[in-house]
């Protein structure tokens, strides 16, 4: 397939040239943000998005003018390929249909089919076919049949003659391409998913009692419901099927397939397409269409898992200072951490608030003390067990204090993973995996991305069915949103973890280890150019990773900016002609607002770049993240059972989902706000309306102590 650049030029509405540049940038080994950040002009000045699905794009047509090339040797070494045949191949442009087409050659197991030509049944279907074209016979298919009957080749009957015809034709009908299609297609327009729930389990007995008697049309079928609907077959307590009408079939078949009006011939052909349909079409059509559908399901989730780890990924951070990180319990108590202005570790205790009220009031003194002796400015608290009580007790230690820290409930989804993850061993070799934990949850606070990367996505608590999903689409898709999250932000080059380092563009593993060991033997990089010493970090992997890191307070202001390197000298130059330098690089970008950019224009730096360039100095080392905020919960209400409808709450959004969004109200169970209580409005995508880390208004719905479940809802609430 020599026109695939063209092929998707047509398909995602973009310029060849557009298309043929960017394919080539990727086949140097650029990386999809490093390409849509500093390669604009090559690009037509592509985003991300376009870039991946054109990167997926190219990947799903190269696969499928390989696995082509392999068809088409197969049937001319069977000697079967026709130009027709061959024409038909190599102009598909999807998978299904090209195996469709491969179907009637594919080497297969011995089959009833196979059998009957094994007995030397082929002329006498073959013969049979010459009478479905014809409106006359003149000897019956009994008479015909009865030629072939051989005791040597195990046919006895004219019958099993017969028989053994229909087999032969059957598999010549199941295995036509354009009624595979047809019929495909029908089912994923006009079919309906069925399940019912398992005698064994009785009513209200499991968490899939909707799909107890249920039906749907296969086109219109949630995501979400059909990634249920497998659970539930996965796990044994329902089962579900495609219905369709099966006799619209057999008619389209038989109007497809019959042309002769002579009703012997006729009668046979009826019979002989029911048993195709039936044994070999069937099965494996109904297994076709619902892969297409989970397929499309498996993509709309981890679209959502996407999005909602983008967010989590991008909250704002509520700064790098001294921090008091506190993982709650009740009868193990309160494991406290403190972190300096960089995260780093720097004291552990443990108290007991929730025990005697002696126990409490040491507490209290040893978190006063901390706060004190550390000048602590920050307060997170993990959402975890006794969360609400933790939150009350330290409000009551702030109360003593003239100088409040800034007090946070902190998702702490996850932080057991780590704490137990080789990473954190690797990390604090020396401590307690609960220490750990509080650790996390102090860090996450300060900069919730630097923390998450070390975390596998799944394990964030921000997923619908992940576990449900094709495993290797979710974790290419998680990896390549935590890669453009982490190189969007940029990276503080002497701070950062190994794990950090290892999401920026051109970075492996290996090179983050080298980074981290050239710190520790040489201290804080004080350019970017020092990163060629570092081993086995060429000028590829740098031109790939430079832009992307940051050097507070180095030698260059300019490696603090998303500059990359490549442009020092435009900048330089603009610089000298503005009279102004570099270290007032604001000033560059006030005076460079009345100039003409086209000026500075070159071969390889076009207007694209010096926009980006300009944007850049307006405000050097910013972060491009949204400002903090966190939600203060209502005192008093601590459990589910302290909640009565009709009251209104503050809550952040933990996860978002097709169906609506869920929201920590400090309860210790998320409330879900339906989709349609997300606003006054028709919503069609919660995604739309609200987004994971956003601090909302809600109101209470319905409260379900048995079942653990809060209905809530924003609309009629002033936000």
């Amino acid at each position: 397939m020599s026109n695939i650049p063209q092929l998707i030029a047509t398909e995602l509405n973009l310029r060849i040239t557009q298309v043929q540049n960017a394919l080539e940038l990727l086949a140097e080994g650029a990386t999809i943000p490093f390409i849509a950040r500093y390669r604009k002009e090559r690009t037509g000045e592509m985003n991300e998005v376009q870039l991946r699905d054109l990167s997926d794009r190219y990947t799903y047509l190269t696969e499928l003018a390989e696995r082509k090339t392999v068809i088409l040797n197969a049937i001319a070494q069977q000697d079967k390929l026709t130009d027709e045949l061959k024409a038909k191949i190599e102009s598909c442009l999807q998978k299904t249909e090209l195996e469709d087409l491969y179907l009637p050659y594919k080497p297969k197991r011995r089959t009833r089919a196979t059998i009957a030509r094994e007995k030397g049944l082929e002329p006498l279907a073959a013969f049979i076919k010459t009478l479905n074209v014809k409106n006359g016979i003149s000897t019956s298919l009994e008479a015909a049949a009865a030629e072939y009957i051989s005791e040597e080749k195990g046919v006895k009957t004219a019958e099993e003659a017969l028989k053994g015809a229909s087999d032969i034709l059957a598999e010549e009908v199941a295995e036509k391409a354009e009624l595979r299609a047809y019929l495909r297609d029908f089912l994923l327009e006009s079919g309906l998913f069925v399940s019912r729930i398992k005698d064994e389990h009785p009513e209200g007995t499991t968490k899939f009692e909707m799909y107890r008697n249920y039906q749907i049309k296969v086109k219109n079928i949630a995501p979400h419901n059909l990634l249920a609907l497998c659970r539930g077959e996965n796990e044994s307590i329902l089962t579900f099927d495609v219905a369709f009408d099966e006799d619209f079939v057999l008619s389209y078949l038989e109007s497809h397939e019959i042309k002769t009006k002579v009703r012997a011939v006729r009668d046979f052909y009826q019979g002989m397409l029911k048993d195709a349909f039936n044994r070999l079409m069937k099965t494996s059509l109904i297994s076709e269409v619902i892969a297409e559908k989970k397929n499309f399901a498996d993509i709309e989730s981890i679209k959502t898992f996407e999005t909602n780890l983008r967010e989590l990924l991008l909250s704002a951070p509520a700064g790098m200072k001294p921090t008091l990180a506190i993982d709650p319990g009740f009868r193990t108590g309160c494991k406290v951490a403190i972190l300096d202005e960089t995260g780093k570790f720097l004291e552990y205790q443990a108290v007991f608030p929730h025990q005697a009220a002696e126990q409490r009031l040491k507490a209290a003194q040893t978190i006063k003390n901390l706060i004190t002796k550390y000048q602590i400015q920050l307060i997170a608290i993990g959402n975890g067990t006794a969360s609400r009580e933790t939150d009350e007790f330290v409000t009551e230690v702030l109360q003593t204090l003239e100088k409040k820290p800034i007090k946070v409930i902190v998702n702490e989804s996850g932080a057991s993973i780590y704490s137990a993850s080789k990473v954190a061993l690797e990390e604090f070799p020396d401590l307690d995996v609960t220490v750990r934990g509080a650790i996390s949850i102090g860090r996450r606070l300060q900069d919730p991305l630097a923390e998450l990367v070390k975390i596998d996505p799944k394990s964030i608590g921000v997923g619908q069915y992940q576990h449900d999903v094709d495993q290797k689409l979710l974790k290419k898709k998680l990896d390549e949103t935590v890669e453009s999250c982490v190189n969007y932000v940029g990276v503080d080059l002497n701070t950062a973890s190994k794990e950090l380092l290892t999401f920026v563009s051109g970075i492996t593993p290996t090179v983050a280890n080298n980074i981290i060991a050239y710190r520790n033997q040489n201290g804080a990089f004080k350019n970017r150019r020092q990163l060629l010493k570092v081993a086995k970090l060429g000028p590829k992997a740098f031109e790939q990773a430079a832009g992307f890191l940051r050097i507070r307070s180095g030698d260059n202001p300019l490696d603090n900016t998303a500059v990359h390197p490549e442009s020092y000298g435009v900048v330089e130059a603009i610089a000298k002609d503005l009279g102004v330098g570099l270290n007032q690089v604001t000033q560059i970008a006030e005076k460079l607002q009345k100039t003409n950019l086209q000026k500075y224009v070159t071969d390889t730096i076009g207007e694209p770049t010096l926009r980006d360039i300009l944007k850049e100095l307006e405000k050097p080392g910013r972060d491009p993240r949204a400002e903090f905020k966190y939600a203060t919960f209502k005192e008093g209400i601590k459990e589910i059972r302290d909640l009565t409808v009709g009251m209104e709450l503050e809550g952040i959004i933990t996860n978002v989902a097709n169906f609506g969004a869920f929201v920590d109200i400090g309860v210790h169970q998320d409330g879900l706000v339906h989709i349609s209580q997300l606003a006054d409005r028709f919503v069609d995508d919660p995604k739309k309306i609200v987004k994971v880390g956003q601090v909302v208004k809600v109101r209470v719905l319905e409260v379900n102590e048995k079942l653990k479940r809060i209905g809530l809802g924003m609309k009629g609430v002033k936000q």
